[in-house]
């Protein structure tokens, strides 16, 4: 019975069930037609004829597809209500009227005409063969509609001429569906061929079966030669399995989609770097189909992510390890077991840099630094770990059970490679070093792996005192006195981290309107001991120690979050740098970060360079310079008007402002001379577009002069002296938010 009733809703057996009800209808009606003829001439019509007739239009009415009957001449005997819906036409307007003769424009699949007699009659094709036509459709006569139309002859037998029975079927549906498909298949491999990410298709055998362009470009190949190709045979050995174990997730249904970075080998061998973005299709039942694999190279990301980590773990001068690394290595060593005998700490400082500085210049002082890099690289070999701490000062990591022994033999080598001179613009100059060794012990290692540099550190000033290209080692009594030049050195390194320096401000005014528009930020020790110390206590010992780039970070985040915390205040604040805390890009980037992270205007920040510290500017520091200029922070030159050459310092460095060295304030106007200096020097500046500001002011007849002569701001006692961070009504301030113009010119592009 269940298979009756499975039978009976058959879509296929309902469309057969009714062309056999429409044969025998056609049957039934040629035989009435006969009848009628016969008692025509008697007149008479019966119930039963006509009930007969009313069945058959009930039916023609009722069939969802068209029907037309013709005769075997061609014309129209009768057609279903769909049937003249579909072809456009109207019923009663032709009946009787030749197929041929129908106001109905027909085409093929070509677009070329179609007689409809020949479609309307079982005599032209194969019998029961059914043809694709198009008829005018109903969005005008551009719109065409596509039908299907099956012709069959049926025999009239004894009560007639046959007849032609043609069953119309709207395809549009079908038809519209079949192109929609394609268009979107069309599009989809349009999208795949053009898409400038690599794209593919994988079977479940995790084979390529269709790539596009930017796949194959990849891996420097042809799509032609990658179908069929296993992933597995692109990928780099060592990564071939790597994602087995998430497409068999996606595969069971325990993920969506995965992502992973992976290598592959391209057509000529090299290697690449890409991450595969996976995605499961399956049919609508949920079993698998194929895999959608996205391809995106990650090459240049790689290269720009070991760029980053070699610059935060490398000096970008010499390319040995910098001070981070050499302290995590230091840290490394020590927490390997017992430390004692078996660490060692060398410290080597290049005696007489800041005359070999002053005398031909940084480029050549940083020549020196190179050739004493390679030669200590290449003397510790694998025995150690060397890393330039700062400046002229290099340290060395040694880890083996004879680190002292070691340590001592390194030592030997470094002076005796050091007997043979650098070529420095035609002159032999021999290099010297003081070097101090500290072994790990009860006696250096006080409290962290900083207690033993710093004995290191001690025993390299006691052969600096002891008359330099010498080597000592540690020994308790370096340490006897807290006021020995190492042990101060040591001790402003710890307050260096600890936050015991801080910054007091002297306020700059606008000559004129005597209002605030900026502060100088002078840095100050809070000593425990010995009370609030000023610079010149202190600042000194930044040459031997290598300290400066660690003070300068320090200042300029104190510098930006007292701005930070002060948005509101309008006016902008300097810092003094010096040269050897420039050139790595080190304090470029802290004053950058600075900046963003307290949400401030670059322009707030005011970098000062002592110009007597720029003997020769190199290219580093030229160029870090400027990339602070472009990024919008103005650069002040201090002391303007001292040093060798200062109007190579305006044309060479992106220099926005300058400051009038005291010496000439402070003869004014009394001294001639200096009053005439002063006048061309600010001359010279507002020539040149650059802010001008005037230091050392102590009298009112000073500060007048200065301001009849074109200098824009002053600063001095006159105005007052560096306290800490003033507040908002510590003065009447004045907006200067454009006394610096901090954009690049185009002579300090270059």
């Amino acid at each position: 019975m269940d298979g009756l009733v499975e039978v009976v809703h058959n879509p296929a057996f309902v469309v057969a069930l009714s062309a056999l009800l429409l044969v025998m209808t056609v049957i039934g009606f040629l035989a009435l037609a006969s009848s009628r003829k016969a008692r025509k001439a008697e007149g008479v019509a019966t119930a039963r004829e006509q009930a007969s007739l009313n069945q058959l239009h009930g039916l023609m009415e009722s069939l969802k597809e068209g029907v037309v009957l013709t005769s075997a001449t061609g014309e129209v005997i009768m057609i279903s209500p769909s049937a003249a819906a579909i072809l456009g036409l109207e019923s009663h307007d032709v009946k009787g009227r030749p197929v041929a003769r129908l106001p109905v424009r027909a085409v093929d699949a070509l677009m070329r005409p179609v007689n409809l007699q020949e479609v309307f009659s079982a005599r032209y094709g194969q019998p029961g063969e059914s043809r694709i036509i198009g008829v005018p459709g109903r969005r005008g006569a551009e719109d065409i509609r596509w039908i299907q139309v099956r012709t069959r002859e049926v025999e009239g037998g004894d009560v007639g001429a046959p007849v032609n029975v043609s069953t119309i079927v709207d395809s549009v549906g079908t038809k519209e569906a079949t192109e929609a498909v394609n268009r979107t298949d069309a599009l989809f491999r349009r999208a795949l061929e053009n898409a400038p990410m690599g794209m593919a298709l994988v079977d479940l055998e995790w084979r390529l079966m269709e790539v596009n362009r930017a796949f194959a470009s990849i891996l420097g190949t042809t799509v032609a030669a990658l179908r069929g190709t296993p992933l597995a045979a692109v990928s780099h050995r060592d990564d071939v399995t790597k994602e087995k174990p998430l497409v068999q997730e996606l595969y069971d249904g325990l993920i969506s989609h995965f992502s992973i970075e992976k290598r592959f080998v391209t057509a000529d061998g090299s290697t690449v770097w890409g991450v595969l973005d996976v995605g499961l299709v399956r049919h609508a039942g949920g079993a698998p189909d194929h895999y959608v694999i996205h391809l995106r190279e990650t090459n240049e990301e790689r290269i720009r992510q070991e760029n980053l980590e070699h610059r935060a773990e490398r000096d970008p001068l010499t390319q040995l390890a910098n001070r981070t690394l050499f302290y995590d290595m230091l840290r490394r060593a020590l927490a390997a077991g017992s430390p004692t005998d078996r660490v060692a700490v060398v410290v080597v400082d290049l005696d007489g840099f800041k005359g070999l500085n002053d005398r031909f210049g940084h480029a050549v002082g940083d020549n020196a630094l190179t050739y004493l890099a390679t030669l200590v690289r290449q003397v510790v070999g694998s025995r150690g770990t060397a890393a330039r701490l700062g400046g002229d000062e290099f340290g060395i990591v040694i880890n083996n059970p004879e680190a002292g022994h070691t340590a001592y033999e390194i030592a030997m080598a470094i002076h005796e490679r050091l007997r043979r001179p650098l070529e420095v613009k035609r002159h032999r100059v021999v290099l010297h070093v003081s070097i101090g060794i500290a072994v790990a012990g009860p006696d250096t290692l006080t409290e962290n792996e900083t207690s033993l540099v710093d004995a290191a550190d001690a025993a390299m000033y006691q052969a600096k005192t002891t008359g330099k290209s010498r080597t000592e080692v540690f020994t308790a009594s370096m340490r006897a006195t807290d006021e020995s030049h190492g042990a101060l050195a040591a001790e402003l390194k710890r307050a260096v981290e600890s936050g015991d320096l801080v910054l007091h401000y002297q306020p700059i005014l606008d000559l004129e309107s005597r209002t605030i528009v900026g502060y100088e930020a002078l840095v100050r020790w809070q000593h425990p001991t010995r009370g609030l110390l000023l610079p010149g206590s202190f600042l000194p010992l930044l040459d031997d120690r290598s300290l400066s780039v660690e003070l300068g970070a320090l200042l300029v985040d104190q510098v930006a979050e007292f701005l930070g915390r002060n948005r509101d205040y309008p006016f902008w604040v300097s810092l003094n740098v010096a040269a050897d805390q420039l050139g790595d890009s080190e304090f470029a980037d802290r004053v950058l970060t600075s900046i963003a992270r307290n949400r401030l205007s670059p322009q707030k920040i005011v970098v000062e360079l002592t110009e007597a510290s720029l003997v020769a500017p190199n290219t580093r520091i030229r160029h870090e310079l400027t990339e602070l200029r472009n990024a919008g922070v103005p650069i002040l030159l201090d002391d303007f008007g001292t040093g060798v050459s200062p109007l190579s310092y305006l044309r060479d460095l992106p220099v926005s402002g300058v400051k009038l060295d005291l010496s000439f304030t402070s003869g004014i106007p009394e001294d001639p001379a200096g009053a005439r200096v002063s006048r061309a020097l600010g001359a010279l500046a507002r020539e040149l577009g650059l802010a001008t500001i005037a230091e050392g002011i102590e009298t009112e007849s000073q500060a007048e002069y200065l301001a009849a002569c074109g200098w824009k701001c002053g600063q001095g006692w006159l105005f007052g002296v560096a306290q800490p961070a003033p507040t908002a009504d510590d003065a009447v301030f004045g907006y200067s938010e454009g006394l610096i113009d901090a954009r690049p010119q185009d002579d300090h592009e270059n």
